[in-house]
């Protein structure tokens, strides 16, 4: 029996980066996703973090080719007609594990065999795979109408320039925070600059910047001249208010300004924070990490990890400890293709 017809789609998505808890650093990786029946492919694989071949870092040619073996105009780089699909975010190697499926035109399909197929979905750490014991037994087969999937692919090599924007322009008055901010943030893959302002940048160096991040004791004044820079060059571009002098917790903000994938298809949409307790939205089975940050009066920053569970989707309070969130407190959730970042609120106070 043949599959079911499936919809077949692209669009933006990131493996989120960021200074971990415990001092290490995760790369950064902007990639194309596969939506399938309108959701992304990759959360229908668990907790998986991964990436599509389809990432914006890799040379031309390669990207190319990469859309060229989807398209089946270049031969399966795997045996029995096999391929990537999503690979390690921090290297190429099979040996790191991929998950490979079999793509083939099909030969009953409408269209007189112009529907393409991906089915045989496995993990696969080496060659052959095994479909009996790495299987993904509940993913696929996925029967695409050729035309739809075609145009889908073929808009990727139209594209005379993909502009990934992954720099960020750092405003502020601290420039030895602003130094270490810059470090951390091209040790996870993200250029940086620092400057003043905006003035005398050429409006094609302007066009590289994805986001702005200002210094808490930048002047309105200097912000909206920025701004200004920015608009006139025709860039939208985001904008960071820095909430602490706390790196991990700056380049979470700036990691989220660079999400450029759809609001629908993240798999965490909200987050809140009280002294008591912080309430997320997920929207795909996933593992959420909450680490929080907190200043005290003088100026040192304590670390906690308080949460590292896989929630399912839908709304969830976390109970924090009181430790965690004492005075100048933040929350950064992170999954393996999201983060986002929230103030610990106060708790509204109750009147009789």
């Amino acid at each position: 029996m043949s599959a079911e017809y499936a919809t077949f789609g692209l669009a933006p998505a990131m493996r989120a980066g960021g200074v971990l808890a415990n001092g290490d650093y995760q790369v950064h990786r902007d990639f194309v996703d596969f939506i399938v029946n309108g959701r992304p492919l990759l959360f229908q694989l668990s907790d998986l973090d991964a990436v599509s071949p389809l990432a914006a870092d890799i040379p031309p040619a390669i990207f190319t080719a990469h859309v060229r073996r989807l398209l089946l105009e270049a031969p399966a780089p795997l045996g029995d007609g096999r391929y990537v699909i999503y690979g390690c975010p921090e290297c190429e190697g099979l040996e790191c594990g991929a998950v490979t499926a079999v793509i083939e035109r099909s030969a009953d399909g409408g269209d007189g065999g112009d529907d393409f197929v991906w089915r045989d979905f496995a993990w696969q750490t080496a060659e052959p795979a095994d479909l009996e014991r790495n299987g993904y037994h509940g993913i696929g087969p996925f029967r695409f109408r050729g035309a739809e999937y075609r145009a889908a692919l073929g808009q990727l090599l139209s594209e005379s320039e993909r502009q990934t924007r992954r720099r960020v322009l750092l405003i502020g008055a601290r420039v030895a925070v602003l130094a270490k901010l810059a470090a951390a943030l091209r040790t996870i893959g993200i250029g940086a600059e620092i400057a003043a302002d905006a003035t005398g940048v050429p409006r094609d160096e302007l066009r590289t910047y994805g986001a702005v991040a200002f210094g808490p004791t930048i002047p309105e004044e200097t912000r909206r001249s920025v701004r200004s820079a920015f608009d006139a060059a025709g860039v939208d571009v985001a904008h960071v208010d820095g909430l602490a002098p706390v790196i991990p917790l700056l380049v979470a903000q700036i990691e989220y300004a660079l999400d450029r994938s759809p609001q629908e298809q993240r798999r965490l949409t909200r987050l809140t924070a009280s002294p008591a307790s912080a309430e997320l939205d997920v929207t795909s089975t996933c593992r959420i990490q909450l680490t929080t940050y907190r200043v005290d009066r003088l100026s040192r920053t304590h670390v906690h990890e308080v949460f590292d569970e896989v929630l399912e989707p839908g709304h969830h309070n976390v109970p924090l400890a009181p430790r965690a969130t004492k005075g100048n407190a933040y929350v950064v959730a992170r999954t393996s293709t999201s983060v986002l970042v929230a103030p610990v609120r106060p708790s509204p106070t109750i009147t009789p």
